[in-house]
């Protein structure tokens, strides 16, 4: 079992987590709350897509704080069927360490019952990824290494994308072509994606990969933002 690799961090403003690494912040230094709810849930359409869906998986690049996982998880609380699962599956080359993401989520206390959840998990976290079952209805799987092995080796298929790496000029593998063809390979039908940048090439790769993109007000002043639906 090989050693997870950890980024170096700083804090800005006491909570707010920023890469040494890729030299970039981990979410919206606005609101990483609510950026996820215009970018990420908005952009593919969610919660109203779980209506009579049943299974639904999301698959996500950049785990990060697991802030995104966290408030879709409140979100999916408040408003799923009885007989309906949510799986939300996550790359992750860095997982940041239990301490540091209890520090990154403690500006939200309407997290706090779910962070304490997944706080309990996280030191099983390990090179080989597993399926945590968080609630009844919801499972987690965090694949720890670099994403492109991760999602070509991934199984399943996702409903939806959330696409949270740094910003493309500082983790360019993250946006590579390959990397958004992968994406593409492990997406229904009809499934989607969403992401904060609206860079060129990144449009040019994922409409590359079989992707109808469209661009969208951007979170907190942000002019312009993605997603799109993966061509039938």
């Amino acid at each position: 079992m090989a050693e997870l690799k950890r980024d170096e961090l700083s804090w800005l403003e006491g909570d707010m987590p920023f890469s040494e690494r890729f030299g970039d912040h981990f979410y919206s230094r606005a609101d990483g709350r609510a950026e996820c709810h215009h970018v990420f849930m908005g952009g593919n359409g969610l919660p109203e897509r779980w209506n009579n869906a049943g299974n639904f998986t999301i698959g996500e690049l950049g785990f990060g704080t697991g802030l995104n996982f966290l408030e879709t998880w409140r979100t999916w609380r408040a408003c799923r069927g009885p007989d309906q699962m949510l799986d939300f599956v996550s790359f992750e080359a860095y997982p940041m360490e239990g301490a540091a993401i209890a520090r990154a989520l403690s500006r939200w206390p309407e997290l706090a019952e779910l962070a304490e959840l997944l706080l309990e998990k996280w030191p099983a976290l390990t090179d080989e990824p597993d399926r945590w079952a968080m609630d009844g209805q919801t499972g987690l799987t965090v694949v720890a290494g670099e994403a492109l092995n991760g999602v070509r080796n991934w199984n399943g298929k996702a409903d939806a994308w959330y696409l949270d790496g740094f910003a493309p000029a500082k983790n360019p593998e993250m946006w590579s072509a390959d990397l958004m063809q992968a994406v593409a390979d492990r997406t229904q039908p009809g499934g989607t994606f969403a992401s904060y940048t609206a860079a060129g090439w990144v449009r040019r790769n994922l409409q590359a990969a079989g992707f109808a993109v469209e661009k969208r007000p951007g979170h907190a002043g942000k002019r312009e933002m993605i997603c799109g639906v993966k061509d039938a």
